[in-house]
Parts: structure tokens; C-alpha cells; sequence
């Protein structure tokens, strides 16, 4: 019986952590990471060149393409499921090739999808890319 007592003990210690929830400014989180107050994320900035543009960095990230139609490239999205980006492009005069190293890029709501996407003045300037682990779905 003496033995059954710190078993018990050291499975109620493991099942209050497995279900653990951090909160930020709040003393009673209602998610796995609840924050209460304002939050920053990294935001960079991409000049476009000759060559493609790897996107590897960053969560908002300017995107300036110094020609027209110059690639600026997601990363492989079964590498980094649930990864999130918000894209914008900032040039006025030129318009930015979003593609893919790997799987496809969906519109939200669609079933197909495309090898890459065009952002310029007046449609799709701004988008924001999420991983499925496979593909990439985009909002705009």
C-alpha cells in the first residue's frame, strides 16, 4: 500500500503537466497560450533580384520585387506545418510571383490549386499563407 501512494502521487504531477496552460498577463489562461495584451511577431523585409527569392524568415514580411513578375518562393510546407505568413507586396510599379518549393497554393474555399500566384497594385496585394503540412492555402 505504501508503494501505491507515490505511484499515484507521480501520476496526478504528470497529468496536471501534460495539460498545462501558459498565460501571459493573465492568471487564468483559457488556451494552451493565452496572452492578454498586444503581441509582436518579426517583420523583414525582401528585395526581389534575378535569382528566386527564398522566403525562410520572418511571420510579416514586405516582399519588393525590383522587376516584373520576380519569384519570392514559400518553403516546402511539409517542413513546417501550421507555419503562417503574412505576405505584402510593397512596390508600386512591379508585380511578385508567390510560389511554392513544394505541393500547391490553394485559394481558401477551393479545391484547386496552382503552382504559384501573382501579387500586384490593386489585387491580391496583401495575403496571408498557411501550411497544411502538404500545401499552402492563402487568404486575400
Amino acid at each position: 500500500m505504501l508503494i501505491s501512494v507515490p505511484i499515484s502521487a507521480l501520476l496526478l504531477l504528470i497529468a496536471t503537466a501534460s495539460y498545462s496552460q501558459v498565460g501571459i498577463n493573465t492568471i487564468t489562461p483559457l488556451s494552451t497560450l493565452d496572452v492578454n495584451g498586444n503581441m509582436s511577431v518579426k517583420v523583414i523585409t525582401l528585395t526581389g533580384s534575378g535569382a528566386i527569392t527564398s522566403i525562410s524568415d520572418g511571420v510579416y514580411i514586405s516582399i519588393n520585387p525590383q522587376g516584373t513578375n520576380q519569384e519570392f518562393q514559400l518553403p516546402n510546407p511539409a517542413t513546417y506545418p501550421g507555419r503562417m505568413y503574412f505576405i505584402r507586396n510593397i512596390n508600386n510599379s512591379y508585380t511578385a510571383q508567390l510560389s511554392t518549393v513544394s505541393g500547391l497554393i490553394f485559394p481558401k474555399s477551393s479545391t484547386t490549386g496552382s503552382a504559384q500566384i501573382y501579387m500586384w497594385e490593386g489585387n491580391r496585394r496583401s495575403v496571408i499563407v498557411v501550411s497544411d503540412g502538404s500545401n499552402w492555402t492563402y487568404f486575400d
